[in-house]
Order: structure tokens, then C-alpha cells, then sequence
């Protein structure tokens, strides 16, 4: 399945495709494209859109896209780190929410470094991905 969203990745857009792959879809083909062009290329495609206005999954009732995806997919049943990982990638993601999470000002600075960093989306995603698999591994030690 493809799933498609906006170019230019850094908090929702990285931690969302770590989710879909490593939860909900491991074949994924992620596919970053200009903002303007991520409903017409799902369309397109028959892809699955997110984190992007008008996407099938995207910021809702005060939730990061990340954060919707769980519920959608019921996640976080039974997977305490992974509703703490939720909790850290709201907190990066939604501004006026960054001191929800005490790691949430470092991974948003992680997010916004990385544009300056990587200037290619997938490599992005592919480094990006280590830090998600990083702190899952953290949220599954320290959540009870």
C-alpha cells in the first residue's frame, strides 16, 4: 500500500511512517510530495494520505496525526510504550503542547534539525526512523 503526505518531513511526517511500518503496514511505501499535490496523488495512487490538510488521517480534536493513527488502528491497547511514545510525539508536534513531555522541545529540535541535515525526504525518513526505534525501546523500559 502507498501512504502519502507531505515533502519536507520532520516530527508527525517521520514518526507516522515508522508507525505504519512497524504497526499497521510493514510493506509501506511512503511517498512525500508538495503539499499541495498529497490528496491528488493519493487519488491518484489509491494511497492512504496523512499529515496534510484534508488527509484520511491528520491532526483531530487536539491530536497529532501519530496520535490518530493509534486510535484509528487501536494501538495502544495493551502497549503502554507506545502510548508514552504518543504522549513524546504530541508534545514535539503540537507547539502550544511542548512541555506535555519533557523530550518533547528535544525531538521537535531533532525534527527541525534534521531538514537542515538531510536534504533528501526518504534518507531523512531512514535516519530519522533509528530515533523512533530508539525511544520506543526507551518508552518500553521506563512505561509501566
Amino acid at each position: 500500500m502507498h501512504w502519502v503526505t507531505r515533502a519536507r518531513p520532520k516530527t508527525d511526517r517521520i514518526a507516522c511512517p515508522w508507525l505504519i511500518r512497524r504497526f499497521i503496514d510493514p510493506e509501506a511505501e511512503i511517498l512525500y510530495v508538495p503539499a499541495d499535490q498529497v490528496l491528488d496523488v493519493a487519488r491518484a495512487r489509491g494511497a492512504r494520505s496523512f499529515d496534510a490538510p484534508g488527509a484520511e488521517f491528520t491532526h483531530r480534536d487536539g491530536k497529532c496525526s501519530f496520535e490518530v493513527l493509534i486510535s484509528e488502528f487501536e494501538l495502544a491497547k495493551g502497549d503502554p510504550a507506545l502510548a508514552m511514545l504518543a504522549q513524546i510525539v504530541h508534545a514535539a508536534d503540537i507547539s502550544s503542547d511542548r512541555d506535555a513531555h519533557p523530550f518533547g522541545a528535544a525531538i521537535e529540535a531533532l525534527g527541525a534539525g534534521g531538514l537542515e541535515a538531510e536534504p533528501d525526504d526518504y534518507r531523512l525518513l531512514e535516519r530519522g526512523s533509528f530515533v523512533y526505534d530508539a525511544l520506543y525501546a526507551w518508552c518500553a523500559k521506563h512505561s509501566s
